[in-house]
């Protein structure tokens, strides 16, 4: 599917550019509505005036994305438009829900779910968080899975799934979580009407799950849209190895390709990875959780716009968060901190003064190293359009004349009273240009910000 472009979309706006949508022009409307910046209800006249309605039917139909958007609780998930995230980006990050079952004692179920609550990471500057709770019912019972549902909902407000395959227990957590709009797991082939009718009258999306089965899957989702069920979610199963591990990987790849590429109505619903599948049979906690993080990159990267898990443990998490955080990164703008001077400790007029480009990564990996040699200093970050310092030497980005104005905005003259600036090793070959342009003293520091304690002790006697 090609990209959308600005001149397809300004054709079905009113092209008065009357300013009402907050843009300078139409076009720079049509541009903001590709990036989502704006929503279409912002052009007042296509939203209000009859002479436009068609114009706003055809636009909406354009813009409707060929993975729809599907909103539990408060996360929402799915609404790509693109298979691969360079020919525009990917905008809903994969959710991520822990698992909980209502045979767990109260003290671990509570203990579980504030873990997941309060669970937090930063990581270049942005907050790697979880985003709900998946209730599981593994008795079968539906007054122990009431409780469960009721113990969790009048004491957190996050997302729910609520897990079961019995239509009667899913009533059950629906009596009580209804209006926090819980996804349903599962709608199958042999409880799929009894499920439908549920998901309509509590407005709740749905999961179509249909393991290994495209065609299945298929009919099942036909039967859902053919009853009214407008908000379904995709599950063509999960397997931790074997064959059928290499099946879901295809299988998850047919069906992005069905919804973007084909534009198959009935695959364009967000999909739902299991991880926590790798738990059924494994019984040493360790080798389990290392198999369900292995499985949950592989979703990951296989479109899953949402994960089901069951382990909280950070050493497990991270590397999917981080994951998660660089799939959904636009690839199409560096990720880049404000530029600046930052204080580090506790400085003074003595204190050392170093320089660092402002890419996101470069930058919090230096005052991480600054902080964990706790060296009080000031950190000159220069604006290099996000690119680290290798690739902004290269690019001519990281020049004498920017040190320059750097030093002079951030008026450092005023906080220290010296003049030596310690430079990255790899922008040695300009610290002549930047002693010449600016006044001051350069002193080249090393490659690795690892290095900067002992080098600072060595140089600076800090």
């Amino acid at each position: 599917m090609a990209k959308i472009s600005p001149l397809q979309i300004y054709k079905f706006l009113p092209g008065t550019n009357c300013l009402e949508c907050g843009e300078s022009s139409c076009m720079a409307f049509a541009s903001a509505l590709i990036e989502r910046k704006k929503k279409i209800d912002a052009c007042v006249p296509l939203m209000e005036k009859k002479e436009y309605a068609e114009k706003k039917e055809k636009l909406i139909d354009l813009l409707t994305p060929p993975v729809k958007e599907i909103t539990i609780g408060n996360v929402v998930i799915g609404g790509e438009e693109v298979m691969y995230r360079h020919d525009l980006t990917y905008f809903n990050p994969t959710a991520f829900f822990i698992d909980v079952d209502d045979s767990m004692p109260r003290e671990s179920l509570i203990e579980k779910v504030e873990k997941v609550r309060n669970f937090k990471i930063t990581r270049i500057g942005q907050e790697l968080t979880l985003d709900g709770i998946a209730i599981r019912s593994k008795t079968d019972d539906p007054t122990k899975f009431g409780e469960t549902v009721l113990s969790i909902y009048e004491n957190y407000y996050m997302p729910f799934i609520l897990c079961s395959y019995n239509p009667e227990i899913l009533e059950v957590g629906l009596e009580i979580a209804a209006e926090r709009k819980p996804l349903l797991y599962a709608a199958t082939r042999d409880n799929w009407e009894a499920v439908a009718d549920l998901a309509l009258k509590h407005g709740c999306p749905v999961v179509a799950s249909s393991p290994g089965d495209i065609q299945g899957l298929a009919d099942l989702v036909q039967n859902l849209s053919d009853n009214g069920i407008k908000d379904i979610v995709l599950d063509i199963g999960s397997y931790p190895g074997g064959k059928q591990f290499y099946e879901m990987n295809e299988n998850l790849a047919i069906l992005r390709r069905l919804a973007i590429e084909e534009r198959e109505k009935l695959f364009g619903y967000p999909i739902l990875g299991v991880p926590m599948v790798a738990w059924m049979k494994e019984k040493d906690a360790v080798k389990a959780t290392m198999k369900e993080a292995t499985l949950a990159a592989v979703q990951l990267l296989r479109y899953c716009d949402a994960l089901i898990l069951h382990s909280p443990e950070t050493w497990s998490l991270l590397p999917l968060l981080t994951l998660r955080q660089n799939i959904y990164t636009d690839p199409r703008v560096p990720i880049s901190v404000e530029a600046g001077a930052r204080v580090i400790g506790s400085p003074d007029e003595n204190s050392p003064v170093l320089l660092t480009s402002n890419f996101a990564l470069t930058y919090y990996t230096v005052e991480g190293d600054l902080q964990s040699s706790k060296v009080s200093c000031y950190l000159l970050v220069v604006d290099t359009e996000g690119l680290a310092v290798e690739v902004a030497m290269a690019g001519n980005k990281l020049t004498a004349a920017g040190v320059k104005e750097a030093l002079e905005e951030a008026k450092l003259l005023e906080k220290v009273n010296h003049k030596k600036l310690i430079i990255p090793g790899r922008a040695a070959r300009i610290s002549g240009e930047i002693e010449e342009e600016t006044g001051w003293e350069v002193i080249v520091g090393p490659i690795d910000s690892s290095r900067i304690g002992g080098f600072l002790e060595e140089k600076w006697g800090v």
